[in-house]
């Protein structure tokens, strides 16, 4: 029975603790986008789509599939034969850049270059 009881309790505290983790994740991300300009956003909306691994966008960042829908969303917003690259928002871009260092900062290094060879401007007016 005690022995029941101590499973409990560590599962119970590493539930909390991730939960903890999470929220001061997400807590950092939400207050890099305030001080890029960006209105707060959700922090209970970060916490489910990155946990505390930054889920889907710190796996394999720098694949080639990857790169491609990620140039994708830097488009004109047109649909198939009227799609075109645009230049970037140079603090959008980096967007992804700041989930990487807070994420999983080891991978970041990975898209740095390929953030660098983008031309981009200050295009979104705040």
């Amino acid at each position: 029975m005690l022995l029941a009881l101590v499973v409990i309790g560590l599962v119970r505290y590493m539930g909390i603790a991730r939960n903890n983790e999470a929220a001061q994740k997400a807590n950092r991300l939400a207050d890099a986008a305030e001080e890029a300009g960006y209105p707060r956003p959700n922090i209970s909306v970060i916490e489910g789509a990155l946990g505390t691994d930054g889920g889907l966008v710190c796996e394999d960042p720098a694949s080639a599939l990857k790169s491609a829908l990620w140039k994708i969303n830097v488009s004109n917003g047109a649909a198939f034969v009227g799609q075109r690259p645009v230049i970037g928002d140079r603090k959008a871009l980096r967007a992804e850049a700041k989930i990487l260092e807070i994420y999983c900062p080891d991978k970041l290094d990975r898209i740095e270059d390929r953030l660098d060879d983008l031309k981009t401007d200050d295009t979104v007016r705040r």
